[in-house]
């Protein structure tokens, strides 16, 4: 009878582990729904999750997504510090994650480790999925690049309209696509400013710090050549402040806070932030040097995507998102900018006429129509 009892015992613990392992799951491929949430892992390159600026704002994405829909879900934030390695560090983590986001151009190799793990999901910004195959569509890959000469655009007339000196510039970090994007942008607004809004502003490009792009063209501006080199970014704009500017648009990442040091230091000097509100990041013993900010929403888009995971309607494509979806823009909202009244009513206008499609700026791949 002991015996029965004993057995009758261990039969009982098993079935209760059994069902317990059930209950729990690892959730890889069903979108986390068994309730165990999501392991999440962002992997960054050249900057981290804390740049105030392009990864934080994608960090922040999944950081709104746990704390508002799934507390039990969790992310690990990994910094590739080499571009060369980006698909390594990728292929190093993929394993132990749910879901992978991979902000930057330098992950649009990521197509291969998709196909190899069709159980995972990938969020990657500022680039589609390089072509294999013939394929560019992957059912798990949701692609996001932007309309960053929307938000260009409106730095550019933001610029020409505030400068004192007359001499306006860009910054930027590497030039790749989005990059290259804010800069023709920018310039297109400068010269909108100048033919439509009786501003006189130079662009100033100092041959030294010219990009080239991924087309291995030479597309002019400043660049630093680096997103997380900040001692770099603020020789680009002493450089530039030399030469008269006072008004920098700067699209760099975590490079570009050393540009606004360089305004920091110098009299009279503005910034324009780029990607997110950058206004915090303006704040000196002096003031502020942040007019306005040239934004991407990038933070809303990520939440969106790691929600659809969650709830399995994630559908892979590449996407495409401007100011029509509210993706792009600036910074108007009171106590975080610097704008003149004339400034800020001169940009609705023009902004209202980039999202009905009137205007449409260039890009590095894209000619534009400016009407």
């Amino acid at each position: 009878m002991k015996k029965f009892r004993h057995a009758t015992l261990i039969i009982m613990i098993a079935s209760m582990l059994l069902l317990m392992l059930a209950a729990c799951g690892n959730g890889n491929g069903s979108g986390g729904s068994d309730g165990d949430g999501l392991k999440i892992v962002i992997v960054t390159s050249g900057s981290s999750v804390d740049d105030g600026s392009f990864q934080q704002n994608n960090y922040e994405g999944i950081l709104d997504f746990i704390a508002d829909s799934s507390p039990e879900s969790a992310v690990t934030a990994v910094t590739s510090n080499d571009i060369a390695t980006s698909l390594q560090d990728v292929e190093a983590v993929v394993a132990d994650y749910d879901v992978i986001v991979v902000p930057g151009f330098q992950f649009s190799i990521i197509s291969s480790i998709a196909l190899d793990n069709p159980d995972k999901f990938f969020i990657l910004v500022d680039s589609d999925p390089v072509e294999i195959d013939g394929q560019t569509v992957f059912d798990n890959i949701y692609a996001m690049t932007f309309k960053e000469h929307d938000s260009g655009f409106c730095a550019g007339i933001a610029a020409a309209m505030e400068t004192t000196t007359g001499k306006v510039a860009f910054i930027g970090g590497i030039a790749f696509p989005a990059v290259v994007n804010y800069q023709f942008g920018f310039d297109a607004g400068v010269r909108y400013a100048n033919e439509n809004l009786g501003t006189n502003a130079e662009i100033v490009e100092l041959p030294a710090f010219a990009g080239t792009d991924v087309r291995d063209i030479n597309v002019g501006g400043n660049y630093i050549n680096d997103f997380g080199d900040q001692a770099q970014g603020k020789v680009v704009a002493e450089a530039l402040i030399a030469e008269g500017v006072d008004i920098l648009f700067v699209a760099a990442g975590g490079a570009g806070l050393g540009a606004f040091t360089a305004a920091k230091e110098a009299t009279g000097v503005m910034i324009i932030g780029c990607d997110v509100d950058q206004y915090n990041e303006g704040v000196y013993a002096g003031g502020n040097v942040v007019l306005t900010s040239g934004i991407k929403n990038m933070r809303i888009n990520v939440t969106r995507q790691l929600n659809a995971i969650a709830d399995g309607t994630f559908k892979g494509g590449n996407y495409l998102l401007g100011a029509d979806t509210d993706s792009t823009g600036f910074i108007s909202a009171a106590g975080r900018h610097q704008l003149s009244a004339d400034t800020l009513s001169a940009l609705n206008d023009a902004f209202a006429k980039v999202k009905s499609g009137e205007i449409q700026p260039p890009g590095n791949f894209d000619p534009g129509n400016m009407g």
